[in-house]
């Protein structure tokens, strides 16, 4: 996935972005000992890869990067079943739509991450209230998209279809299911950067394990450079599970170019 972005960018693109990586890296390492900033300010690059190597030895930091990007996966593909299912659903009956659309917005607008603490006073502290935050994280990006894309259809197309007597379920598969990919693959890309997100709130709020617990207790421990490591492993995930999404867009809908035409 990521050597395909790579390989896509000339020699010279390649160098600046080299360059540029490669400057914030030395300033990064040179200017907090310059400036005298201590290290539980800003740590500098070297203090972090040495973190990062006592992390992995003593806390079990492969443990916790695999918990985050396991459920991340797991929340971010019910959430996505969730949201596509919901959203074409909708999409199929303006009548539901139209009834249900008050009630939609309200949770659309509610802050989803709010709701960690209620779910755990519900669920107690295991791996469940993350999961359900992610999941509702993930499930309005992917509705709204999808039932959008269903609201944009061409009608001429659909009334042509009528007009050979296709059923609902051919019309849905012929033309509305298609026509709908590329918003559906958009609303994913969005939910795989948000999944990462709704489990880190989760992990801090009332988590054990994970990425997210390792800020919170890199944050007890006054250790900056956990914090920062924490971090740079969640974008990481992030940045994984976006190309992945990336990746299964490009194919199927290169597949349906190539059956189209």
């Amino acid at each position: 996935m990521l050597t395909r972005v790579f390989a896509s960018l000339a020699w010279g693109e390649l160098a600046v972005i080299a360059a540029v990586g490669i400057t914030f890296l030395a300033l990064w390492e040179v200017l907090p000992r310059a400036l005298d900033v201590p290290k539980y300010i800003i740590p500098t690059f070297s203090d972090c890869i040495a973190e990062m190597g006592r992390m992995w030895r003593r806390n079990d930091l492969l443990g916790h990067f695999l918990s985050t990007l396991v459920w991340s996966v797991i929340g971010f593909f019910i959430g996505s079943l969730m949201g596509a299912g919901a959203g074409y659903l909708l999409g199929l009956s303006r009548m539901w739509e139209r009834v249900l659309s008050p009630y939609i917005l309200a949770l659309q607008i509610a802050p989803k991450v709010a709701f960690a603490p209620l779910f755990i006073m519900w669920f107690g502290y295991n791996s469940l209230p993350k999961l359900l935050v992610t999941v509702l994280v993930v499930f309005f990006p992917i509705l709204v998209n999808v039932l959008q894309s269903m609201k944009t259809v061409d009608r001429d197309l659909v009334n042509l279809a009528r007009v050979y007597s296709m059923s609902r379920l051919t019309v849905f598969r012929k033309i509305e299911l298609p026509s709908s990919l590329p918003n559906l693959f958009a609303g994913l890309r969005i939910g795989a950067t948000l999944a990462v997100i709704g489990i880190t709130v989760g992990e801090l709020v009332g988590g054990n394990t994970g990425l997210g617990f390792l800020i919170t207790f890199g944050e007890g421990q006054a250790n900056t450079a956990m914090v920062f490591n924490a971090i740079l492993l969640l974008t990481v995930i992030g940045i994984l599970m976006y190309f992945a999404v990336a990746a299964v867009e490009k194919r199927v809908l290169h597949y349906l170019e190539r059956t189209d035409g």
